[in-house]
């Protein structure tokens, strides 16, 4: 009876990478298919908000399109209709379509 827990307990160690290694490749693919691609998208958006300029096309996050008629260092007017200007953060700037 001693003979089979001494046999049950003797074994190799486990390997510290075979454990890791799942933990490993989950995290390269969250890595690759998640955190990348948005960091990208994000960073071009960034750039596409910095370069508006004056007499642009713009929708706003709330949808919103208009054209922008000043640019500040962290908003931007826009004319939505003849008579209606609207200020809003260079943040809420979902899509600049450029010039007519």
């Amino acid at each position: 009876m001693n003979t089979f827990f001494a046999l049950a307990q003797v074994g190799d160690p486990a390997n510290p990478l075979q454990m890791f290694l799942p933990l490993i490749l989950i995290f390269l693919i969250i890595y690759f298919l998640i955190i990348r691609p948005q960091k990208k998208k994000e960073d071009k958006r960034k750039e596409m908000i910095s370069a508006v300029k004056k007499n642009d096309k713009v929708v706003t996050i709330g949808g919103i399109h208009g054209t922008v008629t000043q640019v500040d260092e962290t908003s931007v007017l826009l004319q939505v209709d003849a008579t209606v200007k609207l200020r809003v953060e260079k943040s809420a700037l979902s899509n600049v379509a450029g010039k007519d």
